[in-house]
């Protein structure tokens, strides 16, 4: 290293005043955030561009061990589901995940850095709007994922995730990682102050950003974590004017179920999906991957979607179709292979990830409903939900009532058999798509996962609700920066 920056200085000194000209000049013009337009360009980077569901599905209780010699193992998937640090640094890992969740805030960072020094703030501030809720977004994700839950009403002074909100101008820049109620805080007020400011028009393609539908959406299932059951009913509503949910959640006993297995693929991760409402691209093998490995959606689970429902049928407008054995899918994924040159067999996987649909929006404004003891209104939205997802669907037969919850799981206090009902629905509903996750994290749900010996035999093992492991692990390089890992 000496040498190379002793012969460096040889070469300035003996370049002289053409030297001084050159270094004068900014190296990449790309990075003078002086437009309007680089500023919007540098914002489509403000999204975590990896993959959640890979190591989130695996640690769920969505996820089974299909059996010795069964799928393909993968220390990725595998660590996920043994609950132990994951050894990755893939995209689809918690430490890529982490990495580029922190790069996607340094977009949104370096956008409203450029925004403040704007002379004429006025045309930037969609822009403002979009990199406030992706930086919080970005930041949501992490407490979620690294950080205790947020408890309503406690003192929430577990450690939190650093929350970043300048750029960064040294190397190891040290970090606190705050409380979780500090996170929240400070991600309430980017939210909050940014949404406001967002405007469709600002986009050719409105649900590759922050969106309005996507940003209330964003805001309901944060509310959600908080129990703010009001304000999940309010910005829920807002995304969808006049209650249009019926119209716009996946077609999944019409459409869908019509559809060929490969336009089913391509259909389930498009913009022109009403219910996509934001998607983001990440490298990943997810959409190759996710149908075999070893840990994952097997004979088990599909028996677990087959079986009877509160409706008193299944969803039997969702098709399952196998690749064979245990390998089972409901092909939500597609991948898209960028080829490092037109002629080249080699390239980089790709995957359009699923942030926001209608369904979950729904579903979390039916669970607000039910804690805020809004029955009929619980009850509405979720036979608007299972109405698309129900062949032949008749209200009278399929119909979820109260005194059907109460009989099919013994229930009798209306909000938990409401909420039940609810989360039954989004397990399955959201298979293979890594979100059954969060409502396990945000409601302490204990996980049990079987364990297959050489002959086939399953042992079981449960992660309960004060489990240290249920927090990921953060890259080990962040102790460079000050901020201590989670406990093990």
């Amino acid at each position: 290293m000496k040498s190379k920056y002793l012969l460096l200085s040889a070469a300035l000194l003996l370049s002289g005043t053409s030297c001084k000209k050159y270094l004068e000049q900014a190296p990449d013009q790309r990075t003078q955030l002086n437009t309007v337009q680089k500023v919007a360009e540098i914002l489509g980077t403000a999204y975590t561009q990896a993959d959640y569901a890979t190591f989130t599905e695996a640690a769920s209780d969505n996820a089974e061990d299909k059996g010795i010699n069964v799928g393909t193992l993968d220390p990725m998937n595998q660590d996920a589901y043994n609950w132990t640090d994951v050894r990755s640094r893939d995209g689809g890992s918690p430490t890529g995940f982490w990495n580029a969740s922190y790069a996607a805030i340094a977009a949104a960072n370096a956008a409203l850095d450029a925004i403040a020094k704007a002379a004429d703030p006025k045309p930037y501030q969609p822009y403002k709007g979009e990199a406030l809720v992706a930086r919080a977004y970005a930041h949501f994700m992490l407490a979620i994922l690294y950080a205790t839950p947020y408890e309503p009403g406690g003192k929430n002074t577990a450690p939190g995730i650093p929350y970043v909100v300048t750029p960064e101008k040294v190397v190891f820049q040290k970090y606190d990682r705050g409380t979780v109620q500090e996170t929240y805080d400070k991600i309430e007020k980017d939210l909050l102050e940014g949404l406001p400011l967002l405007r469709n028009s600002a986009y050719a393609v409105p649900k590759y950003h922050f969106n309005t539908a996507a940003a209330y959406a964003f805001a309901a299932r944060f509310y959600l974590f908080k129990h703010e059951y009001d304000k999940v009913v309010e910005y829920a509503t807002a995304a969808f004017p006049g209650n249009s949910f019926a119209s716009n959640i996946r077609p999944w006993n019409t459409t869908y179920y019509n559809a060929s297995a490969n336009e089913m693929q391509i259909m389930f991760t498009q913009a022109s999906q009403n219910s996509n409402l934001l998607l983001t691209e990440a490298p990943s093998i997810w959409a190759r991957n996710n149908s075999f490995y070893r840990y994952g959606m097997g004979y088990y689970l599909n028996d677990e979607l087959s079986t009877q429902m509160v409706t008193g049928t299944n969803f039997s407008g969702e098709k399952m179709y196998s690749y064979g054995g245990a390998n089972f899918t409901l092909l939500k994924w597609n991948e898209l292979f960028v080829r490092s040159s037109p002629n080249a067999n080699i390239g980089i996987p790709y995957a359009m990830m699923i942030q926001f649909t209608a369904d979950e929006l729904l579903m979390n404004r039916a669970e607000a409903y039910a804690n805020l003891g809004q029955n009929d209104l619980a009850l509405a939205d979720i036979n608007t939900f299972a109405s698309t997802r129900i062949r032949n669907y008749n209200p009278a037969t399929h119909g979820v009532t109260l005194a059907k919850i109460e009989d099919f799981y013994g229930i009798s206090d209306p909000k938990q058999g409401l909420v039940q009902t609810i989360l039954d629905f989004k397990k399955r509903e959201f298979i293979q798509e890594g979100l059954r996750w969060l409502d396990i994290i945000r409601l302490k749900l204990p996980v049990v996962h079987n364990v297959k010996a050489q002959n086939n035999s399953d042992t079981y093992v449960t992660l309960q609700p004060d489990d240290p492991r249920r927090l990921f692990q953060l890259p080990e390089e962040v102790a460079l920066s000050n901020v201590p890992l989670n406990p093990r």
